[in-house]
């Protein structure tokens, strides 16, 4: 059995005249992606691509990019997509690294990228999906026999964000990515009814491995949208059903005077990912719309490994369940010992939507992906009474102050429960007498009339003396990423020397 993600997705799809994609200038039917996606093949194979090989792709969001992403897969290829924010330094250590056989880009970025492309072939794709590659393809046949795979072969590689030390290249194979989409496709009820407005990037878990695969694999349609835009998504809703988004497309579509039951009426899920939603949120748009936003956690190294649930109580601030194959247990972080029921510690996952390992950094590999094959997710977290899930915060973002362990979610819930806050970030910054201090950054609404004794008073008695900030600091946003989440080491270099005499 042909274990390739695009026989999958083939084999899925019962009507190929049927739309699969909805773009803005044109509509694209199964048939349209499946020819494509073997005429892009074939491109690939001109330009000396062979089962194995890389492909690295910088380029606007477009369905040829999505094309192309098909047409890797197709071809037996691993695609190694770049976030289009990346310059030109952090591109070529991306190419240096996974030694691609071919690097398509922006027509811009063309002559940078092959001063450092080495043996790599250079092709091009612009936004509205124009550029060599697709000249090249138009030129081939569209026949191509999709190439067999096993459920261990590369399908991707996606490098990490590199916050600290060297960007990580997580191998996810076939079998990764078609066992996780599979198990999401039953758990979110995704049928060939639905309509999913996308509007995430597509060089990102989220926006790949999640929403394109769910649909394709579902044999369903989406509304496909280079970019998140409140008033077009609000247009979109009655011809949709399903949304999948990051925290800051509910943030700002709570902010738009159209967001009604009526506008939502149509909708029968909405999925938040790839950054904590607060719980504010949750309820303001369940109060807002009648619907109760369904909030998952997922990783680039294991794509998603819970989620709420589609039937059953969807609880604010909780991730929900293990997914269907998925175990997850918490551990101290020092003994590796699993923790009891409702007891802080390090998350550890294990499951077919596990990562094959990090490209090229066997040690690594081995350091996070432990003997039983559980990998250790770098998340501290823990597991309730009732089987919820709840992410505390990175390990990295523990705070340890005077000896003891500060969790900074549980100071941020509490700081944005106080009237007049909009979201908080709390950090910890190098002092000399507690080893860190617990710092609060806090983002006030605009007529808000805090300050820093405010903050604290509200605090006081709510939370044990050494979880209180030692300062609270004022801001109007916060630094996020890409994807909306917030960037705590940008706020700890921005305040390294607070507390400095």
């Amino acid at each position: 059995m042909n274990a390739n993600l695009f026989q999958h997705i083939s084999d899925a799809v019962q009507e190929t005249g049927k739309v699969a994609i909805e773009a803005s200038d044109r509509n694209w039917t199964y048939e349209d992606l499946f020819l494509a996606a073997g005429r892009t093949a074939n491109a690939l194979v001109a330009r000396g691509v062979v089962p194995g090989d890389r492909v690295a792709a910088q380029v606007e969001k477009s369905v040829e990019a999505l094309v192309l992403y098909l047409g890797c897969l197709r071809a037996g290829a691993a695609f190694l997509p770049l976030n289009t924010a990346y310059t030109p330094a952090e591109v070529e250590y991306f190419v240096t690294d996974a030694e691609p056989a071919l690097v398509v880009c922006d027509p811009a970025r063309a002559e940078a990228v092959k001063g450092f492309a080495g043996k790599a072939a250079v092709e091009t794709l612009d936004a509205k999906g124009r550029g060599s590659l697709t000249d090249l393809a138009a030129e081939q046949s569209h026949a191509f026999p999709t190439v067999v795979v096993g459920e261990d072969d590369l399908a991707a590689i996606l490098y990490t964000s590199g916050t600290t030390g060297r960007s990580k290249g997580a191998m996810l194979t076939h079998g990764n990515l078609g066992s996780n989409a599979l198990t999401l496709r039953e758990y979110w009820r995704f049928t060939s009814n639905d309509v999913l407005i996308h509007a995430l990037p597509i060089y990102h878990t989220h926006g790949l491995f999640v929403a394109s695969n769910v649909v394709l694999l579902s044999d369903a349609s989406m509304i496909f949208r280079p970019k998140f835009d409140a008033d077009e998504v609000l247009k979109l809703m009655p011809r949709a059903t399903s949304m999948m988004g990051v925290p800051t497309f509910y943030t700002r579509l709570l902010k738009n005077p159209g967001l009604t039951p009526e506008a939502t009426k149509t909708m029968r899920l909405f999925i938040s990912g790839s950054a904590p939603l607060l719980a504010e949120t949750h309820r303001e748009w369940q109060e807002k719309t009648g619907h109760a936003i369904l909030e998952r956690y997922g990783m680039t190294e294991t794509g998603m490994n819970t989620s709420n649930p589609y039937d059953g109580d969807r609880i604010a601030g909780t991730v929900g369940f293990p997914l269907p194959e998925v175990e997850v247990r918490v551990v101290d972080p020092e003994s590796g010992a699993e923790l009891a029921q409702d007891e802080v510690g390090m998350i550890e996952v294990r499951g077919p939507n596990v990562f094959k390992g990090y490209w090229r950094m066997p040690e690594k590999t081995k350091a996070e992906i432990k003997p039983d094959g559980f990998f250790i997710t770098g998340d501290l977290g823990k597991i309730d009474e009732r089987g919820y899930v709840h992410i505390v915060g990175r390990g990295k973002d523990l705070i340890i102050t005077g000896g003891f362990n500060v969790y900074p979610k549980e100071v941020e819930s509490e700081i944005d429960a106080i009237a007049g806050v909009v979201e908080s970030a709390v950090i910890g910054i190098a002092h000399a007498d507690f080893g860190e201090a617990v710092t609060a950054v806090v983002v006030p609404t605009p007529d808000a009339k805090l300050d820093e004794k405010a903050i604290l008073a509200a605090l006081d008695g709510r939370l044990a003396k050494f979880k209180l900030p030692k300062r609270v600091i004022f801001a109007d946003d916060l630094p996020r990423n890409t994807m909306g989440k917030v960037q705590k080491n940008v706020l700890r270099e921005q305040n390294a020397g607070l507390y400095q005499a």
